[in-house]
């Protein structure tokens, strides 16, 4: 059994995870030929070693994830997120609300700061 430490939801069962392939892969533009896009998705190598995978956290927050692992030991080496800019959306950067933090104020209901947060 292998632990996925998911960095929004945190150490999970990989049953809760969807393997969706190749991390590593380039896929050819949408108009090249077919012979292309056999050779991108049909014939890969099975390497044995340290690869890079794309999973999906199906049964938990949704999120993509880049995975590095040794599929001989099966040892779990980095977790990211498969999305660039992700991370500073999460922490509230970049200009985008932190959906941790983002409160919407409710039709007849007071909003109430968040600790740390001015009471307007």
């Amino acid at each position: 059994m292998m632990r996925i430490a998911c960095p929004f939801c945190g150490p999970r069962d990989h049953d809760e995870f969807s393997y969706e392939g190749d991390a590593s892969v380039h896929h050819p533009p949408l108009d090249a030929p077919r012979e292309a896009w056999c050779e991108a998705i049909f014939m890969r190598e099975n390497r044995r070693g340290v690869v890079q995978e794309l999973w999906q956290h199906v049964h938990g927050c949704r999120c993509w994830l880049v995975i590095e692992r040794d599929t001989g030991t099966h040892e779990i080496l980095t977790v990211r997120y498969a999305t660039p800019g992700i991370e500073a959306a999460m922490a509230g950067e970049a200009g985008e609300p932190s959906p941790r933090k983002e409160r919407v104020a409710q039709p007849g209901k007071e909003r109430v700061a968040l600790p740390g947060e001015a009471a307007e």
